[in-house]
């Protein structure tokens, strides 16, 4: 898994994006993160003392993984970059067909 910095995130993105267009699916995740890589001891003392909690993303597609973690203070530019990449890239979504509903026979 490669971490990258929230820009070049996002343009891979774009990209795992382009190549699913055709056919494939592209796979996200987010979850809170607290900063730390190792566990925390089974004594109980906390290893990171008063954390400040980050978001992590993740995303697959096929084999290709990326992820990027986001500050609190970015997090507001990164998600409008997020939602107007989203809305540039899944345009091409195709429209699912109601099923017609049959009349209430007259009794």
């Amino acid at each position: 898994m490669v971490l990258l910095g929230n820009d070049e995130f996002l343009m891979e993105l774009s990209k795992l994006f382009q190549k699913a267009r055709s056919s494939g699916s592209v796979t996200m995740t987010m979850k809170r993160y607290d900063g730390r890589t190792k566990p925390e001891p089974r004594d109980g003392t906390p290893v990171v003392k008063n954390p400040e909690f980050k978001c992590l993303v993740r995303a697959q597609s096929r084999s290709k993984k990326i992820s990027t973690v986001i500050e609190q203070r970015d997090v507001e530019k990164f998600t409008t970059a997020y939602s107007n990449l989203l809305k540039t890239s899944v345009n091409g979504l195709k429209r699912l067909k109601k099923p017609k509903k049959k009349a209430m026979a007259a009794q």
